[in-house]
């Protein structure tokens, strides 16, 4: 009877010592995992509101395809020469008298957009600066399985190089067709607000070359901010509004016929 009772009794230690070391590895396999996929826009919400929450505006009405807002931003984050990859470009929209329109982007933009159609076929052109939109409901930081892309506290969508598999599921996520494979990082890449500047006071690269003035960054949550009031004088639309994503990148003077 008592040698029953130890075989029992060690029976019953080696199995609850299993269960132990079994739920221990799941956890230390599968929480890490947890983690890493858990978005990362969820870091210190009672600070969120002591952060900027940064947006650019831009203004079509201003803008003249002239290219030097791409060049430099392929200049200040090391984006790829070959002419299709770009973190911002420039589509040139002309829209003809017989309703047709056609849509020019060569190049990105750089060394300036020149008419293609004749004077007496268009009924109005008109340049569109493009890049990430930066949502508050991004698609690509819901597609990413890995967690690699997240929203900054400060509003910003970013891409954690260290995590990103390339995988490619948030560049096919975007509706926007903003980002792209960096052939030299193998990682998705995309526009960043120029994170690396404006963590330091500065403006995005684009912002500060544009000549014309036709891009406007800044801080949503300020009032005083140069965002807020280009917002306030002007009737500003997000691209592809019907999506919901709720996109930071406002447009004044946005066409029916931009996509």
């Amino acid at each position: 009877m008592g040698t029953n009772r130890i075989n029992k009794d060690r029976r019953k230690f080696f199995q609850t010592s299993a269960a132990l070391i079994g739920g221990t590895l799941a956890f230390s396999i599968i929480k890490p995992l947890e983690l890493l996929a858990q978005s990362k826009n969820e870091v210190a919400k009672d600070e969120k509101t002591e952060q900027p929450l940064w947006g650019m505006g831009v203004d079509i009405e201003k803008c003249i395809g002239c290219g030097k807002c791409v060049e430099a931003c392929k200049l200040e984050n090391n984006v790829p020469r070959e002419p299709f990859y770009f973190r911002t470009w420039i589509e040139q929209y002309t829209v003809k008298k017989d309703g047709d329109v056609k849509i020019e982007s060569p190049n990105g933009g750089i060394g300036g957009l020149k008419q293609s159609v004749p004077d007496e076929d268009i009924f109005k052109s008109f340049m569109v600066p493009k890049l990430c939109n930066h949502c508050t409901d991004a698609p690509c930081v819901q597609a990413c399985p890995v967690g690699a892309t997240y929203i900054s506290p400060d509003g910003v969508v970013l891409v954690d190089e260290t995590y990103c598999i390339g995988c490619s599921y948030c560049i096919q996520a975007c509706p926007y067709g903003a980002r792209f494979m960096n052939p030299v990082t193998k990682v998705a890449d995309k526009c960043t607000f120029c994170y690396h500047r404006i963590s330091k006071g500065l403006e995005p690269a684009c912002v500060e070359v544009c000549p014309t003035d036709a891009r406007i960054f800044g801080n949503l949550r300020d009032k005083k901010s140069d965002l807020v009031a280009f917002m306030q004088k002007h009737p500003t639309e997000v691209l592809k509004r019907h999506l919901n994503t709720s996109p930071r990148v406002f447009y004044n003077g946005l066409s029916s016929e931009v996509r």
